[in-house]
């Protein structure tokens, strides 16, 4: 197979800070200025997901005015799995 058809396929990457479960009812009553606890601590690192699957945790950095993540871990694949 050609490598270079693999390299080029999008992955959906995000960076995950936390989550909260919250009822309708509070999430209707969110606006600007609202402050939603997550269920982390400030100072816990990022999770990194391509496509939803946990790769890497990291810290949050600033680059250029903008928001980046410092790879401090990288999760190993389990056993089997290719």
């Amino acid at each position: 197979m050609n490598d270079d058809l693999l390299l080029n396929v999008s992955l959906a990457l995000s960076a995950e800070l936390g989550r909260r479960s919250m009822r309708l009812g509070e999430l209707l009553k969110i606006g600007p200025g609202s402050v939603i606890e997550l269920d982390r601590r400030a100072d816990a690192p990022v999770d990194l997901l391509v496509n939803g699957r946990l790769v890497a945790r990291g810290e949050i950095v600033a680059v250029d005015e903008r928001y980046g993540v410092r790879i401090t871990e990288v999760v190993a694949r389990r056993a089997g799995r290719t």
